[in-house]
């Protein structure tokens, strides 16, 4: 198989594609012709040496994927090889071929080619978690997106048209708020012209937002804390601002009673990921096959160009995904 390796500066111009030997199935794995899979920003982190696997897990890029099942493991029971499929992975995902346990795999549905099947699970998943397993989004309840314009971001926006929720979002650039705009958010900020405090407080008043899913971390704590209501949920899954906040609002978190939850998908149990997409299937993913729920990608490369996509990743230059085919 191939698969993506770097040296230890972790530099993109040391990327390149390594021929390996192919991997052995375990019992309850499958084994997958990789058609498609998908970048995310934990890549870039991971290859500066700043989020390592979990223990136990491929120190391969890649955290989602989509392909062809080619073999399965003596206990496998969902899948038989030929099935199309799009995988959660721990690693790995930046390669031909991958092993998975069947639990982390779902069937794409028929109206989905394999690129867009790769934009699914990461992304989808993380956002399914952050609203509904930790913030229970539900009916009218009120959502700040930070990074509205990334894969996340725009995972998030329709899993809240879904729940009927209004969603209102944050990012850098007019072009993706207008994108935004058009998934279906209710307000969007340009973070570099305004202050999102103000804008939710003038369009809905104070004390509104039900849940804040945050991937910046230090520049908006004091913010998200005056924005969010009494028993409000602020879901913290990076800190691409910072990590270190020099004050922190205790007395706003103790007197409105906000849950701070922080949270990582890709370091938990196989139990909690095989019952969060059996969860997913049941509540979401109907809405992939009615059309409405779609993921978004921005671009699409051949994996000869992967230095490409992974700059243009670098540079927040996409709204949505960054696919790779082979």
């Amino acid at each position: 198989m191939k698969h993506i390796i770097y040296n230890d500066s972790g530099s993109i111009d040391s990327m390149e594609w390594m021929d390996g030997k192919s991997l052995t199935t375990g019992d309850e794995q499958v084994k997958i012709n990789v058609k498609a899979f998908s970048l995310n920003r934990a890549d870039l982190l991971q290859r500066e040496g700043m989020y390592p696997p979990p223990p136990g897990e491929s120190s391969i890029l890649g955290l989602e994927c989509s392909g062809e099942v080619i073999e399965t493991g003596k206990n496998c029971s969902k899948f038989k090889v030929g099935d199309r499929v799009m995988c959660l992975l721990a690693g790995g995902g930046y390669a031909t071929e991958v092993v998975v346990n069947e639990a982390l795999c779902m069937a794409i549905p028929e109206n989905l080619d394999f690129v867009q099947a790769a934009a699914i699970p990461e992304s989808f998943l993380t956002a399914y978690q952050c609203l509904r397993v930790l913030g229970h989004v539900h009916d009218g309840n009120k959502v700040l997106i930070h990074a509205g314009g990334s894969g996340l971001g725009t995972a998030a926006i329709q899993i809240c048209n879904l729940f009927n929720a209004t969603s209102i979002v944050t990012a850098g650039t007019d072009e993706k708020l207008a994108f935004c705009k058009h998934l279906g958010a209710s307000l969007t900020i340009n973070y570099k012209e305004a202050d999102f405090k103000d804008e939710i407080e003038k369009e809905y008043g104070k004390n509104k937002i039900n849940i804040v899913m945050d991937v910046i971390g230090k520049p908006y704590v004091e913010r998200n804390t005056d924005v969010l209501a009494v028993d409000g949920n602020w879901i913290l899954i990076a800190f691409m601002g910072g990590a270190r906040a020099e004050q922190f609002p205790l007395f706003k978190i103790l007197s409105k009673r906000i849950k701070l939850t922080g949270t990582t998908l890709r370091a938990r149990s196989l139990d909690y990921k095989g019952k969060l997409i059996d969860s997913f299937k049941r509540e979401v993913l109907h809405a992939f096959s009615s059309g409405s729920i779609k993921p978004v990608i921005y671009k699409t490369f051949r994996f000869e160009d992967i230095k490409e996509a992974t700059r243009c990743m670098e540079n927040n230059e996409n709204i949505g995904k960054l696919v790779i085919t082979f």
